[in-house]
């Protein structure tokens, strides 16, 4: 008592001979002891659910192709396993993803990175999931559809249809190593739209697999591209949330699901 007293900077008992009574400060402790010791209470329930997986919250950022093929079936499993996980998920391409898990904004980042492409994570935890192989997309009818492979560099004359800026850039990179700087007459973020304009002959693409395979590719035919391209997939978080279970269970799930495919 004298402790908590000393604590309180105030006495909380007048003590007479053997009796005590409590002070007006006395009287405000014992009033609030009571709502302090539930909250300690329903901290420690709180906690044990998140550790024991029984509640948790996890702040998932995806690039879109593993928005609509790696993530739905890692969800889908970690909510079959743990139901009172919730997850959400917001859509971003790296370099933006990395960003927003440094500046805690997001617990995971799905992203990616091409073979030879510098990625500064050495700060991260990176754990590898799969490598998506690049092909090109041609439109039906083209003189090269029917093809096993094709050499980048017969592409040269074509129009080209671009994605996202760091695939563009990427694009640009492969075909400046083949001898030539591809004519792109129509640059866009959205899958599905590249693969509509290919489809309508308008041009020819290279893809990442994960992207053809989140579209159904009318009108246009895949054909696998020389020399072989390809991209790194990965989940990165920061080492001090790699340990937290809701985290833990879904990179786990992720990589499952990459496993899959």
């Amino acid at each position: 008592m004298k402790a908590l007293e000393s604590s309180a900077g105030t006495p909380l008992l007048i003590r007479t001979g053997r009796e005590m009574r409590l002070t007006q400060a006395g009287e405000a402790l014992v009033r609030h002891a009571a709502g302090i010791l539930a909250g300690l209470t329903a901290a420690e329930e709180e906690v044990a659910a998140i550790a024991g997986l029984r509640a948790g919250r996890v702040r998932l950022v995806s690039f879109p192709s593993g928005s609509s093929t790696l993530v739905p079936t890692a969800l889908a499993a970690l909510r079959a396993a743990h139901p009172g996980t919730r997850v959400s998920l917001v859509e971003a391409e790296p370099p933006r993803s990395v960003e927003m898990l440094r500046e805690g904004d997001c617990d995971i980042a799905l992203a990616f990175r091409y073979a030879g492409g510098a990625a500064e994570w050495d700060d991260l935890v990176v754990r590898p999931l799969l490598t998506d192989r690049l092909v090109g997309l041609v439109p039906e009818g083209h003189r090269l559809a029917g093809a096993d492979a094709v050499a980048i560099g017969e592409l040269a004359e074509e129009p080209w249809i671009a994605g996202c800026p760091r695939c563009r850039r990427q694009l640009v990179e492969v075909c400046e190593d083949a001898g030539f700087t591809p004519r792109i007459d129509f640059a866009t973020d959205d899958y599905p739209a590249v693969v509509g304009l290919v489809g309508a002959g308008l041009g020819v693409a290279v893809l990442p697999e994960l992207a053809v395979e989140s579209v159904r590719p009318r009108g246009a035919r895949t054909v696998a591209v020389e020399p072989p391209l390809e991209r790194e997939i990965v989940a990165l978080t920061l080492p001090d949330l790699a340990q937290v279970p809701a985290v833990a269970a879904t990179l786990g799930r992720l990589a499952e699901a990459a496993s899959r495919g």
